[in-house]
């Protein structure tokens, strides 16, 4: 095992492991809850790699109690899932919650809510304001049921692919082709988050993040055309959903692009947070617009953009096609720290994992590993950063990939339901023991 040739350095005391998992990708039991929007998006033909849906998936709300004990096996201080507003919405729906709650508990497992995590109620719409409200009443209701229990809450997870995927290229639910015309979507995103932080903390909330998606952008060559294509990539992808709430400002020339009075609606955007979380998974390499504009996230992007994204060479892909590169952990969450210094709350990595096939995963023994040691010397260099959540506990559903890729430390028969664990699942429960 990677722990015993070759241990991992020591992480503080009080550092925070877990593992995450999300509503919509494990739950099923669609039956039992309202629609979303990815439950219509995945009724329509060709929109899901491999035709299938999540009204299934790994059916944790009848399993929920094995899933837990695969927790207390793995040893994690921590647990990140999400409440399905669909769910929440609908009669008994927060009484699953209440019971997950309590088996989380009762293994000594720290319960740390998701209160949005892609799957919006079919009937609403982020390109309305009055969704962002929605949400503050959403929260409200989930911490006055749960909020005896959990001491930490996350708001929104990753807005930006929520807008991007879901908004602006259409390959996400609920699969709008907006472009730039889904910047007021990112605005009531982060409206709505910090709606909901004031809704949290009226409730008691002592422990309140984010989770943001973050990667360091480099540009393709020192040519001013790719390092201007670079920087807008940046603003885009990093600084669009990071300065308003860490700054109070949208970075020069998008504010004005934005709905509402957005001068009033930054200081509810800007409410203070105790940890920013970053879920990480590869940098990105960009250069000038091309005739071949490159992918996001392996998502083909469409031609006309300002920029275009090339390939990182030389370096070792997981099953989605994305660059193995640990030392841009390292390199992000320095460039955070020299990027916002004291208005930057600690931070907690709240996702980072890789797709790959088998029980006998190396490959993400060998991913994981790189990716502790890149954050390590991130701690080393001063960065504040209080926990670490592998994505992701179980194997599910992928959005559009469906069930074409496995993120899990615990393998998913979507058949028979059996879960096993991984090589891996081995692995970081032996590295936590080595870190205790």
């Amino acid at each position: 095992m990677a722990t015993e040739s070759n241990p991992l350095p020591p992480f503080p005391a009080g550092f925070r492991w877990g593992v995450s998992t999300s509503a919509h990708q494990i739950e099923g039991a669609v039956e039992t809850r309202g629609r979303s929007v990815w439950d219509a998006f995945t009724d329509r033909p060709g929109r899901v790699r491999d035709g299938s849906t999540a009204a299934v998936a790994c059916d944790h709300v009848r399993r929920y109690r094995e899933d837990v004990a695969l927790l207390a096996g793995l040893g994690v201080d921590a647990y990140r899932f999400s409440v399905s507003w669909p769910r929440a919405d609908s009669p008994g729906g927060l009484g699953f919650y209440d019971r997950l709650v309590d088996e989380l508990c009762a293994a000594g497992v720290r319960p740390v809510p998701t209160l949005f995590h892609w799957d919006l109620p079919v009937e609403l719409d982020w390109r309305e304001r009055d969704t962002a409200s929605r949400f503050a009443a959403h929260a409200e209701r989930v911490a006055a049921r749960l909020g005896d229990r959990v001491p930490s809450w996350i708001t929104l997870n990753e807005p930006a692919e929520h807008t991007l995927l879901g908004h602006a290229l259409g390959v996400h639910a609920p699969g709008e082709r907006l472009l730039f015309d889904a910047l007021p979507v990112a605005h009531h995103q982060l409206l709505a988050h910090g709606l909901a932080v004031r809704a949290l903390r009226a409730a008691g909330a002592t422990e309140i993040g984010i989770a943001n998606s973050h990667g360091p952008v480099r540009p393709a060559s020192d040519a001013l055309a790719d390092r201007e294509a670079a920087d807008f990539y940046d603003v885009l992808l990093n600084r669009l959903f990071a300065d308003p709430l860490l700054l109070g400002r949208y970075p020069e020339g998008i504010g004005e692009l934005m709905p509402g009075d957005v001068a009033a609606d930054l200081e509810v955007i800007a409410e203070p947070l105790d940890f920013y979380g970053v879920n990480f998974y590869a940098p990105t390499r960009v250069g000038a617009p091309s005739d071949a504009p490159g992918d996001f996230g392996g998502v083909p992007l469409p031609a006309g953009l300002p920029f275009s994204v090339r390939e990182i060479e030389d370096r070792p892909v997981t099953d989605s096609g994305w660059p193995v590169v640990p030392e841009a952990l390292t390199e992000l969450l320095t460039g955070f720290r020299a990027r916002y210094g004291d208005r930057l709350p600690p931070i907690v990595i709240t996702e980072n994992g890789c797709a790959y096939d088998g029980l006998d995963d190396q490959d993400r023994i060998t991913y994981l590993a790189g990716h502790l040691r890149a954050l390590h010397e991130a701690l080393t260099a001063g960065v504040d950063v209080r926990g670490y959540f592998v994505w992701s506990l179980l194997d599910n559903f992928e959005w559009a990939e469906g069930y074409a890729r496995r993120f899990g430390l615990v393998h998913v028969d979507f058949t028979t339901q059996r879960r096993t664990p991984k090589a891996s699942y081995a692995w970081f429960r032996e590295l936590l023991a080595a870190q205790r």
